[in-house]
């Protein structure tokens, strides 16, 4: 009795000619998987120590013995690696923006949208019938909005062209997660600092604060790369200059307490021994929150 061609997976028969790649059928191919032994185009095949993977199984992680979280390539900080590097710089871009034309539309239409967000210590808000706020009154959301909010046209383009620069090339280095982390908690080291120096009455927005977190950052990483630093040196020396001009209205203290925590934060996230690395990642973090934690508790202690 003859035997029968073995028919391919996903694929043409022996009989019907060369293999075809099982993801693309119009394509013949000579290379295999050496996992599952499917014919892969060169289009499909994902270079290994030891011959080529397919897709599925470089994606699935079979006969690698571990998780198939393993097999995934990872950033310098030990993230994944997404398809688009920046997403969540696109996301932090769109929440700007989107804050900022609110604020616009409810300013047209007599309504101050910005006293409900704006960050201040505790002081009274329009009507002083309707008692004292702010972050000493309860309002720690103000800690967050604020970081969102923009009034006039160059602040906000200023701090969107410095998240774009540098959140971009940050988030492909740690990862989305981790880049998001470094974002909001330098955000709300900026804002925590300035509760606690500032006036209580004195109003802060803008998102300088994390921005000036992902400026720190890009001067830890790009010493970790061993990069060239006077170009970082320098745009930091041109923004501190800036950020203490005697003529400006600046809240400073969002910008110092930012650019530390961002520096601080970035230390662990890449610096972190691999072994240990996710625990001194969350640990750095937990550490940067709990700090703004206590400072707002201590300033509100203060104030009331």
């Amino acid at each position: 009795m003859d035997q029968q061609p073995p028919q391919e997976q996903n694929g043409s028969t022996a009989a019907s000619g060369p293999p075809t790649c099982y993801r693309h059928p119009g394509r013949e191919t000579g290379i295999r998987c050496t996992r599952c032994e499917r014919p892969i185009c060169t289009d499909c095949m994902v270079e290994a120590s030891v011959g080529f993977h397919c897709p599925e199984c470089v994606r699935d992680g079979s006969g690698t013995g571990h998780h198939r979280a393993a097999d995934r390539p990872r950033t310098l900080a030990g993230g994944s690696v997404a398809a688009d590097p920046r997403l969540v710089t696109k996301i932090l871009l769109g929440i700007n923006l989107a804050v900022f034309v609110a604020v616009l539309i409810a300013k047209q239409s007599g309504y101050p949208l910005v006293d409900d967000l704006l960050l201040f210590g505790r002081a009274y808000s329009g009507d002083p019938s309707q008692g004292l706020e702010g972050v000493a009154e309860g309002q720690w959301y103000r800690l967050v909005t604020s970081m969102f909010l923009h009034q006039e046209v160059w602040h906000i383009a200023f701090n969107m062209l410095g998240l774009w620069w540098l959140g971009g090339p940050l988030e492909a280095a740690l990862g989305r997660a981790r880049y998001l982390a470094l974002y909001l908690l330098s955000g709300l080291a900026g804002s925590a600092l300035t509760y606690w120096i500032a006036d209580p009455a004195q109003g802060s927005l803008g998102a300088s604060g994390a921005v000036f977190g992902l400026l720190g950052a890009t001067a830890v990483l790009m010493r970790r790369m061993n990069y060239d630093m006077r170009p970082v040196i320098a745009l930091l020396v041109v923004n501190l200059i800036f950020t203490f001009n005697p003529w400006g209205a600046i809240a400073w203290q969002a910008h110092v307490g930012g650019l530390v925590a961002g520096a601080l934060i970035a230390i662990a996230m890449v610096h972190a021994p691999r072994e240990r690395r996710n625990a001194v990642q969350y640990g750095a973090c937990g550490l940067v929150l709990l700090a703004v934690v206590v400072t707002v508790l201590v300033r509100t202690a203060a104030l009331t």
